[in-house]
Order: structure tokens, then C-alpha cells, then sequence
């Protein structure tokens, strides 16, 4: 995937993931987390415009597998850092598919 083991992006802009949570601070808690839980391991945690998905924030993305991440809270960010940052294992209850209901 190039130089990154996960590149991490946050909706930081837009019209309403800054107003639905502390988007910068998942960003700051994300990138802190990473550094104290694996050493070494190449995670890139990013601010990120607008996915165009307004309304559905805060959003995370996680690549490479390309999962989206939608009603974000700050609860929810230990358990996508331990289980899908740094173990690879998407956290399904939080995964958003870009136009399917629910």
C-alpha cells in the first residue's frame, strides 16, 4: 500500500461533522493512540475536507480496506484504534456503505 500499514483520514469540514463531535480532538486522540500502542507502525491519521456524506458525521475513513466509519463518537474511537487501526479488523456496528438505508 506504499508507506503507510493504514492511512486514516477525519472529516474535519463540511456542514455538520464539526458540529456532531470533537473532530479535531479524534484526530489528536487517533494519532496519540496509535504512537502509544505500536511503536514503529506506520499509521497515517489525517484531517480530511468533506466526504460529501453530510449529515451521516462525525466520519472516519480507514485505508487500505476502504471502510467508512459514520456516527462517530468519541466512545466509539478506542475501539476502532485497537480493533481495526492496529488489528485489522473492521468494527462492523459502526460501518457506513455510501447510499444503503439504515
Amino acid at each position: 500500500m506504499g508507506q503507510y500499514d493504514r492511512h486514516v483520514f477525519v472529516c474535519t469540514s463540511g456542514e455538520t461533522c464539526p458540529t456532531q463531535g470533537d473532530v479535531e480532538g479524534f484526530v489528536k486522540a487517533l494519532r496519540d493512540g496509535v504512537r502509544q500502542a505500536k511503536p514503529g507502525f506506520e499509521v497515517r491519521v489525517n484531517k480530511s475536507g468533506c466526504f460529501s456524506q453530510c449529515g451521516h458525521g462525525p466520519m472516519v475513513v480507514v485505508y487500505p480496506e476502504n471502510v467508512w466509519y459514520a456516527g462517530v463518537q468519541a466512545s466509539d474511537l478506542p475501539e476502532i484504534l485497537e480493533s481495526h487501526i492496529l488489528n485489522g479488523r473492521p468494527v462492523e456496528r459502526l460501518r457506513y456503505e455510501p447510499g444503503v438505508p439504515g
